[in-house]
């Protein structure tokens, strides 16, 4: 039904606000022109009112101080990369709802020769990485999400974890947002640890120039700017809980773990020294024991951790063989840098396609998918001979002081019944970890080419306890008939797997989910591990309970977790 008169009034009279702050150009209204911003990547979408993308700070708190004046809902928005629908409206709201999208406030400045840094809103982590390689310096994630452009704070936001081992969840307690109080205050939170004077415009013009000096920045508030205790915590293998997951208590503050409930205008990160000597290991195995005495032994034993121990299964490896190759050939030519435009370009001929009359849904993949096919086969030989060889492969990364003792020790273990490895040139390296980085878009690829036998894809994100030893899961039969692929893959010295349910036409995937859930209640797991909970998952109470005190009016992102979508969570 229409809305009433008054309603299109107000909502005309906020548009037109809107544009006078940021212009014309830059406000977006009608389903046509905001549906790539209200559509996630996998799952989540709804109408709005408008998205705004704002190209200064100053702007943005104008934007925000219009819409909270006009009672509209604000879901902060960054690359809408993300895979469980969290920065995407979800079905029916009490108010209008306005999008600012803040991928236009792009800003990275550098503090203490690289040891740290500030990120404004539209910082991706592939810009980060760049910044950063000249100074032998890494940030908290470097490939993965950042080879589709995420933003920097779509990981603070959502307690991102990541496939580097030592480094944990991404975690700050040095922030800068925008906050709302019980009776529907705005005001301006300063945690960044810098003084920036007074004055919200001023404080904001600062950060964003990057206009304080090296003795405006203090460490004395005894604030962390990443996760230092992970290193010690993932260690300790007879622990019945995760290692992490999303509704940690223990890492969720202000703005980490925050999923939108605030506004966050820029954030303090530590970085890491890039390791620029490293030995990759390729271990394949058919029996799922041996993986698990060997992360164990690891992690308990070693001198040094892992860098990364990225696990993927036979079918997924599959999958992402054909399905992802598009993706793995363009990353590896055209760059990383280059995926996010080649994503707009995808996403621009499927809306024109999508207005030619006859059934042209998902073209581009169509178009992608056809002419990956005409490409050489892209995979290494030896990885291949895995591949039909064993079930279970695990790639593990080593630094230079590390391989060693890795080597003989793997030496010891295989060639074994069920299993062997190889130590990977530098080219196959590159080419297994990026031939593993492609499995979640190749799912999505799989749908989007079989949309007549597939009805979705259900896509866990997992986390079992650090003393679990059965960690591969076997599915009841009845699970499995309502299957066309299960797809399992992840961060293997973490515990923490993504399971990716590709369901047959004709299955319920909500229902399908629920007994999902409740196998992975019975196995001690936490979910969602490392994705937030989006639209898809039940939030715990603790995160629950982290969202309610950071945004009581439930003004930004209502919904999130399957909360109260209701003003005030009535």
């Amino acid at each position: 039904m229409p809305a009433p008169a008054c309603a299109q009034q107000d909502a005309a009279t906020l548009i037109g606000r809107l544009r006078a702050i940021v212009g014309h150009a830059y406000v977006h209204v009608g389903s046509r022109d905001t549906k790539r911003y209200a559509t996630g990547y996998r799952c989540g979408s709804g109408p709005v009112a408008a998205v705004v993308r704002p190209g200064t700070l100053i702007e943005q708190w104008r934007v925000l101080q219009a819409c909270i004046s006009a009672n509209a809902i604000v879901i902060m928005q960054g690359a809408n990369t993300g895979l469980t629908g969290g920065s995407t409206p979800n079905g029916v709201y009490d108010r209008p709802i306005v999008i600012i999208n803040a991928m236009r406030i792009a800003g990275i400045h550098v503090l203490g020769g690289g040891e740290q840094v500030v990120c404004l809103p539209g910082a991706t982590l592939h810009e980060l990485e760049r910044i950063l390689e000249p100074l032998a310096r890494e940030p908290h994630s470097v490939i993965g999400s950042s080879c589709i452009g995420a933003s920097v704070f779509g990981g603070i936001c959502n307690n991102s974890g990541g496939a580097l081992i030592r480094r944990g969840p991404a975690y700050t307690e040095l922030a800068l947002f925008a906050q709302l109080d019980g009776q529907g205050g705005l005001h301006l939170v300063n945690h960044l640890g810098i003084d920036l004077g007074d004055g919200v415009e001023g404080i904001l013009r600062r950060v964003e120039a990057g206009d304080f000096a090296e003795a405006d920045v203090s460490t004395a508030s005894g604030r962390a700017a990443s996760d230092h205790r992970y290193c010690d915590h993932v260690r300790q293998v007879d622990e019945p809980t995760p290692a992490r997951f999303n509704a940690d208590p223990s890492r969720l503050f202000e703005a980490s773990g925050c999923a939108g409930k605030v506004m966050l205008l820029a954030v303090r990160l530590d970085t890491f020294p890039a390791e620029r000597h490293t030995t990759t290991f390729y271990i394949g195995t058919n029996d799922a024991s041996e993986l698990n005495d060997l992360r164990r032994h690891m992690l308990a034993h070693f001198a040094e951790l892992p860098i990364s121990g990225e696990y993927l299964h036979r079918d997924a490896f599959d999958i992402a063989e054909t399905y992802g190759k598009d993706m793995f050939l363009a990353i590896r030519h055209l760059g990383a840098n280059r995926i996010p435009t080649l994503m707009a370009l995808k996403n621009r001929v499927d809306r024109i396609a999508g207005r030619l009359p006859g059934q042209f849904h998902h073209a581009s993949d169509h178009i992608l998918q056809t002419l990956a096919r005409l490409f050489p086969a892209h995979l290494p030989a030896r990885m291949k001979q895995f591949r039909a060889r064993f079930a279970h492969h695990l790639l593990l990364k080593m630094s230079a002081s590390g391989a060693e003792e890795t080597r003989r020790h793997l030496s010891a273990m295989f060639p074994s019944a069920g299993g062997d490895f190889f130590q990977c040139t530098p080219d196959e390296a590159e080419k297994a970890f990026l031939h593993r980085f492609v499995i979640a878009g190749a799912a999505v690829r799989y749908r989007a080419v079989h949309a007549r036998d597939v009805e979705d894809i259900v896509a866990l994100d997992i986390a079992l306890p650090r003393n679990a030893t059965d960690w591969f899961e076997t599915l009841p039969a009845e699970l499995s008939r309502s299957i066309v692929k299960s797809l399992y893959y992840g961060h293997f010295f973490c515990h923490v797997f993504h399971q990716d349910y590709i369901v047959a036409k004709g299955h319920c995937p909500t229902a399908l989910e629920e007994k999902m859930w409740a196998l992975l209640d019975a196995r001690g797991a936490e979910y969602p591990a490392e994705h937030n909970v989006g639209h898809l998952y039940h939030a715990k109470p603790e995160l629950v309970a982290h969202y309610r005190a950071l945004d009581p009016c439930n003004v930004f992102n209502p919904g999130v977790g399957r909360t109260s979508k209701q003003a005030h969570w009535l």
